[in-house]
């Protein structure tokens, strides 16, 4: 992202690491590190990606600001009317 020893190289995953263990991590208790890993995995594929909002999203999770961006992209013969 920056120069070698910037400050800004690691920002975005330290945040993401954080959220994953205030919103996760630190709520449960696993059996084994196996354990863990897979539900830290599946948590992220299925809420983190798919239904947590983003406040950089304008408050949309990941998937619906995803279609958004693409709607508002598409040439406007491509657009799908608006009933």
């Amino acid at each position: 992202m920056g120069r070698v020893g910037s400050c800004f190289d690691n920002a975005a995953a330290e945040a993401f690491n954080s959220t994953v263990k205030v919103e996760y991590v630190h709520r449960r208790r696993f059996a084994t590190r196996s354990e863990a890993r897979l539900k830290v995995a599946t948590w992220i594929a299925d809420f983190c990606n798919t239904r947590r909002r983003r406040s950089r999203a304008d408050g949309l999770p990941p998937v619906e600001f995803e279609q958004t961006i693409t709607q508002q992209r598409a040439p406007a013969h491509q657009r799908p009317e608006a009933a």
